[in-house]
């Protein structure tokens, strides 16, 4: 029995979601096996110069925390604000599936981009203090695809707010944030 092509493009649609989410969820560390303790104790600690912590963590918070969080704003507001203010994620409406599918990718890649802004601002004390309320804001994101699936129309409106209390946060600490839509490539690397 031959499967018909539309069937088979959503399938593989969707698979491609699912693995460019799981993609976008990972931690982004590499392992390595290379046994690294044998030059750990050919050079002393003394010896080897190293920056501080603190010096590490604020090169250029401010710039990367506006290039994650406007990316995050960019793909939120392209594939999730858009579609929901023109009612495509409501049940029966034609494009909903694709709609769907493209929403979870962009809310995957939004929450992994808005979690590197919350890890870039920590380098900035004053980024650091205005993001600290919005930590569960951020959390609560997790979960967009199932509530829009569900018909949750609140959802779309909640990660919007989100997004916008980010960029005024951003604003206050000297660091504003402009909407970047990110490309077709980027939004599947996460």
């Amino acid at each position: 029995m031959p499967v018909p092509i539309r069937r088979l493009f959503v399938a593989l649609t969707l698979c491609c979601a699912l693995v460019a989410g799981a993609t976008a969820c990972g931690s982004g560390q590499q392992s390595s096996t290379k046994n690294t303790s044998a030059a750990a104790q050919a050079v002393p600690a003394a010896d080897s110069p190293s920056p501080s912590k603190s010096a590490e963590r604020q090169k250029f918070a401010k710039t990367r925390f506006v290039a994650n969080a406007g990316l995050a704003a960019g793909a939120t507001y392209q594939w999730i604000v858009k579609p929901w203010k023109a009612g495509k994620f409501k049940k029966g409406t034609k494009g909903r599936r694709l709609a769907l599918i493209k929403a979870g990718a962009a809310g995957l890649f939004a929450y992994n981009r808005l979690k590197a802004a919350q890890r870039n601002a920590e380098g900035d004390p004053t980024l650091s203090k205005a993001l600290a309320p919005l930590g569960a804001g951020i959390e609560s994101l997790k979960g967009l695809a199932g509530k829009l699936r569900k018909g949750d129309d609140g959802a779309a409106g909640a990660f919007d707010d989100i997004i916008g209390q980010i960029k005024d946060a951003g604003r206050s600490a000297g660091a504003p944030v402009k909407e970047q839509v990110p490309t077709a490539a980027e939004l599947t690397k996460g």
